[in-house]
């Protein structure tokens, strides 16, 4: 249920262009997908939606939203690396992350990649619209369930920094940590299973990682994969 001062917050958006902002949605959950969509439609033009990260990185420039509201787990390549390869490609779109990660330091790498909100998905309904009319004011939001009063600058200042690592990487490794064998990896990136192998054992040396299932625990932590029920 959106609350009046959600409804307020978002008509005073600064671009009088664009009363209904352009929304595209990203969420692995049709079910929550849906709710989202219901939930913004008062206000907003639904402009698409994406079940995962390669679908919204095929969708966006033919739907050319305003803002991205998407989810940080999901399948094939995860929201963080899709806002990432997505703000490089469309740097005026706006990114909002609605997600049920609580991590303050996955928080911060989502703005430091080029979000502008970081929503939880037990947030209240109208914390969604003033992160909408912030991030269409070039401003950032993230809510007080993560940030815990801590000022936003200070927030972002004293979160961790994570150990880089390459776009190509991230994918191997989330890849990887969702069980797909090498070949399968290989043909699914349009490279040689030789290549899949040498980012593994790069990916491994430079992260400190032993065994394979300290990857999947690193890609767990960091926002790749949904815990497994």
């Amino acid at each position: 249920m959106i609350s009046p001062k959600g409804d307020a917050a978002l008509e005073k958006t600064t671009n009088p262009m664009k009363l209904r902002p352009r929304i595209l949605l990203a969420d692995d959950h049709t079910m929550l997908l849906d709710a989202f969509q219901r939930l913004l439609e008062p206000r907003c033009e639904i402009v698409g939606t994406a079940c995962d990260g390669r679908a919204l990185i095929d969708l966006a420039p033919s739907t050319r939203p305003d803002v991205i509201v998407l989810d940080i787990s999901m399948p094939g390549l995860n929201g963080m690396d899709a806002c990432a390869q997505l703000h490089r490609k469309m740097p005026d779109v706006k990114f909002v992350f609605l997600t049920v990660n609580e991590d303050p330091d996955i928080a911060a790498e989502a703005i430091r990649l080029g979000a502008s909100g970081y929503l939880l998905k037990s947030s209240a309904a109208a914390e969604l619209f003033t992160a909408i009319e912030q991030a269409l004011e070039d401003k950032t939001y993230i809510t007080p369930l993560v940030t815990k009063g801590v000022p936003l600058d200070a927030f972002l200042c004293q979160a961790v920094k994570p150990k880089k690592l390459t776009a190509r990487q991230r994918e191997v490794l989330q890849l990887l940590a969702e069980g797909r064998a090498m070949k399968e990896i290989a043909d699914f990136l349009h490279v040689t299973a030789r290549t899949v192998a040498f980012h593994k054992y790069t990916i491994m040396e430079h992260l400190g990682l032993k065994t394979s299932a300290e990857l999947v625990q690193y890609a767990l932590e960091h926002g790749m994969l949904k815990e497994r029920s």
